[in-house]
Order: C-alpha cells, then sequence, then structure tokens
C-alpha cells in the first residue's frame, strides 16, 4: 500500500483521530492522509482522545479533500455514519472501504459525557486501524 485517505464530513473528528493513528500504526512507507468536504478545524476533543493514549494530533490541520494526491492514494476509508451526512467524493482509484461511526463532535451532554463518546470512536477506530496495519504486513510480505 502506497497511500491511505480517511474521509469524512468535516476532517475535524473522526478522519483526524483516524489519521493519528494510522501514522502511528502503519508502516514509514505508507502516506496517510484525511481530508473532509467542509474542512474547518480539528476538534479540541479528539486531540484530547489522542492524547490520553499517547498520540499527538494537535499539530494535524483540517483539510478539503481537493488538497490531497490523487496519485498517491490506493486506499480510501470513509467514516460517515448517516446517510445524511455529506460524505467528499474522492476521484482516485483504488479500494473503497466504509467504517460507519457516529461523528463524536454532535454529542451532548456533559464534558465527561462528551469523552465518552470519543473514546468509543477512538476506540473503535484503534481496533480496525491495527487489523488494517496487521493485513499490510501480511500482504506484504
Amino acid at each position: 500500500m502506497r497511500g491511505l485517505l480517511f474521509l469524512c464530513g468535516s476532517n475535524s473528528c473522526r478522519s483526524q483521530i483516524a489519521e493519528g493513528f494510522a501514522r502511528h500504526l502503519l508502516p514509514d512507507g505508507v502516506a496517510v492522509y484525511s481530508a473532509g468536504s467542509h474542512p474547518g478545524h480539528v476538534h479540541p476533543r479528539a486531540i484530547e482522545a489522542m492524547h490520553e493514549v499517547g498520540i499527538d494530533i494537535s499539530a494535524q490541520r483540517s483539510k478539503a479533500v481537493e488538497e490531497i494526491p490523487v496519485e498517491g492514494v490506493d486506499c480510501v476509508i470513509t467514516l460517515y455514519a448517516e446517510a445524511a451526512e455529506a460524505c467528499p467524493v474522492f476521484s482516485g482509484d483504488g479500494q473503497r472501504l466504509h467504517w460507519p461511526l457516529p461523528d463524536p463532535a454532535a454529542a451532548q451532554g456533559s464534558t465527561e459525557e462528551v469523552m465518552v463518546t470519543f473514546r468509543a470512536v477512538r476506540d473503535e477506530l484503534a481496533r480496525r486501524i491495527r487489523r488494517l496495519a496487521r493485513e499490510i504486513a501480511t500482504r506484504d510480505h
């Protein structure tokens, strides 16, 4: 695998968390990107949730899908859960996967209740990316 792109609507939570884990867990030769259809900023709770597991995503920035080099991506993973949620279209070729996860930015309640949602999404992404890393390692050997 040369490049991996995580897509969601705002590129502020799910795809940023996924990018952080993928950069941490995948082989150095795999380029990792994330993007969204209406980028804004990396959500502070996403940064906090990743900090809890020792991964710093505070330097990552929210990006539009048009900023991603098409030729460098051979796997696209969409992370939106809701059918009505606008997920960007990436014109590149390659494998397409869909990991439907709720947007933790929509969580309501106390700070701790919101963080429970962020942690659940973080932990599910970690599980899936660890499995993907094992699959890549198996294919590349």
